[in-house]
């Protein structure tokens, strides 16, 4: 490939460190996408024969049918997914297989490849987040009225239902789907024919190109064609936040199955056991979920690592940004289907969740309200008589609904029995 210049072989360190075909065969299909396009454009702009463009055609497609049953030899000597494919089609099509590479790097290739590997990635991802909201709506809907309490500082708050709830969760994955659309959105730009970083002499089409692979059309920087990876550092965010949000639900659902909390029963599908203590019922998917949570920041955090001190163009560092992408793409999928696999099949103690949001005070903000409301009081004050009526509430061992009008009275003398109507949690 670029031995003319050099008199002497790798070091076997220095071929260990260069190889990625064990990383980046994963692109193989991108790879043979990008480059029939590629040579379809060579034709057509007769840069190569028509007949060494046709060999160069099935001897791909004859590639991919080999990849695909598993005959196909992917070897580190070869360095790369692209290397290992050329070096195939030139024994199938012979010296014909070096004119595909004309007008094209091995920058401007990977740098396609990527993108549109990313670009199905992200559907693929948003594909994950779209069925596990269509799980959250449903649980939205049957337990529209399922009433629990709402929390903050993981102290009883105010009475909430549990449909409201997940719907919170449903709304984050909402914005999770909407930052991958944008992030297919921008990425949507074809680097082909930027070549090593200034372009090529060679009459090519990148317009072409472009439609031919899906892209909205060339990037007009090749510079920045080749170095860019803003694309992949979006995506490992998009990735790390809908994590973060999946760390939390799966928090929750950890929480909730305590017997402490008793909200929730996950599947046995969905749980493990203790090799020690037979009664245990752990919820160790939501565990993973929750710890996964690492991964996928620590790519994120790797890539910018990576790109903070690169000047331009492209950089071998930039070799090392597939595995963190690959990794994060499989993880967020497993955890996604992960999740929908215990909400689709936990049981909610809704008796539970009633009965704890009417342990809390849950209502005294709607006391609250309701002195400012009906008697006039500034909240600061409506606050202050509420906190006093909490504290009665709470010296008499009782809930709210339950105190008599008239110790209320002596609090606020202008309580009516109206007051009972806020204090019920429904």
């Amino acid at each position: 490939m670029w031995g003319g210049r050099f008199t002497e072989k790798p070091a076997s360190v220095m071929e260990q460190i260069n190889a990625s075909i064990d990383i980046d065969r994963r692109l193989w299909r991108q790879d043979i996408t990008g480059s029939r396009a590629h040579c379809e454009m060579l034709m057509r702009q007769n840069i190569i024969p028509r007949q060494d463009g046709e060999a160069i055609l099935n001897g791909l497609t004859q590639i991919e049918q080999e990849i695909e049953s598993g005959a196909f030899e992917f070897r580190r000597d070869l360095e790369d997914i692209h290397m290992n494919i050329e070096s195939r089609l030139k024994e199938i099509i012979g010296e014909a297989a070096g004119k595909l590479h004309t007008a094209r790097s091995r920058n401007d290739q990977v740098a396609t490849d990527f993108r549109i590997w990313v670009r199905e990635a992200a559907t693929s991802a948003m594909g994950g987040i779209e069925e596990l909201r269509n799980t959250l709506d449903t649980l939205s809907q049957t337990h529209k009225d399922s009433i629990m309490p709402g929390f903050t500082h993981l102290q009883p708050a105010q009475p909430v239902t549990l449909g409201r709830h997940l719907d919170a969760y449903a709304q984050m994955l909402g914005r999770d789907k909407t930052r991958l659309e944008d992030c297919a959105r921008r990425l949507n730009f074809c680097p082909l024919g930027a070549a090593a970083m200034a372009g090529t002499p060679y009459p090519i089409d990148r317009d072409f190109t472009a439609r031919t692979l899906g892209f909205e059309g060339p990037i007009p920087n090749t510079m920045d064609a080749v170095s860019d990876r803003d694309f992949a550092a979006e995506f490992l965010f998009c990735a790390a936040l809908c994590g973060i949000h999946l760390s939390r639900l799966a928090e929750e659902i950890i929480l909730w199955s305590t017997p402490q909390f008793g909200f929730v029963r996950l599947s046995d599908q969905w749980s493990t056991g203790s090799s020690i203590m037979p009664q245990k019922k752990n919820p160790d998917a939501a565990e993973l979920v929750r710890g996964k949570t690492g991964r996928l920041n620590g790519n994120l955090v790797q890539m910018l690592t990576m790109l903070k001190g690169l000047p331009l163009t492209y950089n071998k560092d930039m070799q090392e940004d597939k595995e963190f992408v690959f990794d994060s793409f499989d993880t967020i999928l497993l955890c996604l289907e992960a999740m929908n696999g215990m909400l689709s099949t936990a049981t909610f103690n809704t008796g539970r969740m009633l009965k704890s949001a009417e342990d809390g005070y849950t209502t005294a903000t709607a006391l609250a309200d309701w002195l400012v409301m009906n008697l006039g009081l500034p909240f600061r004050e409506a606050h202050h008589v509420t906190g006093a009526i909490v504290k009665m509430a709470e010296n008499q061992n009782a809930k709210l609904h339950e105190l008599d009008l008239t110790d209320m009275q002596k609090i606020e003398k202008r309580i009516t029995k109206e007051i009972y109507k806020v204090l019920s949690i429904r």
